[in-house]
């Protein structure tokens, strides 16, 4: 099969819908994995043509991001494009991403925002310089936004490495073990909506950094 697209969702009802119907403009079949959330994100939801899946209690965003990897296999598809559920990222890129990815033989293809770096804010801007530093002087990828959750993957990728983390250091971790086993990691610039999504996002600064950091020294 094709692409589907995933958006882990968490207390997400101010936007979540309106995420959702500009990303079935793309065609892809949708799944949103509610993380857990104590509002009406799933029930916003209804009467769209989207898949959903709930935890009963809120995991973290790599677990939400687990949980939709494992469908997309048991479906069949070959690749999967990620994006986040607030708004921040352009869902009229998505067949771009798709289409870059399958054109490189991409095993995972960033959406990076590296050029609105200067946009962001404390230490989520430094994090991000230093982080896609660090990231692409270890392995040699072209890998100038580490953190982006706007993201293809293959599901040769999917199938080939286990993952652990639950919550943001997810997508360090599958960086690093992607790059281990020997899969291909490309960029593209693709411009977010809103480059530091703080007020809407449930990335905490302090910890959640701190957590990548540490996946990054523990896979490097």
């Amino acid at each position: 099969m094709g692409t589907c697209l995933i958006i882990p969702a968490y207390n997400a009802e101010e936007t979540i819908a309106d995420v959702a119907r500009e990303a079935l403009q793309s065609g892809l079949p949708l799944l949103v994995v509610d993380d857990g959330s104590s509002d009406g994100t799933a029930a916003c939801l209804k009467g769209l043509p989207v898949n959903v899946i709930r935890h009963r209690e809120n995991c973290g965003k790599g677990k939400a991001l687990q949980t939709g990897f494992a469908w997309a296999l048991a479906h069949g598809f070959a690749g999967v494009v990620t994006m986040d559920g607030d708004g921040q990222h352009d869902p009229s890129a998505i067949p771009l991403l798709a289409a870059s990815a399958a054109e490189r033989g991409s095993d995972i293809l960033i959406a990076s925002r590296a050029e609105q770096f200067r946009q962001m804010a404390g230490l989520r801007a430094s994090w991000n310089r230093f982080g896609s530093w660090c990231m692409e002087t270890r392995t040699g990828f072209d890998i100038n936004d580490s953190q982006s959750g706007f993201r293809y993957y293959s599901a040769r990728l999917l199938r080939g490495i286990k993952l652990s983390s639950a919550g943001y250091a997810m997508e360090m971790e599958i960086l690093l073990k992607a790059w281990r086993g020997g899969f291909r990691i490309d960029s593209i610039p693709v411009a977010a909506r809103v480059a530091d999504g703080r007020s809407t996002s449930h990335f905490r600064a302090v910890r959640d950094t701190w957590n990548i950091c540490m996946t990054f020294l523990r896979y490097m």
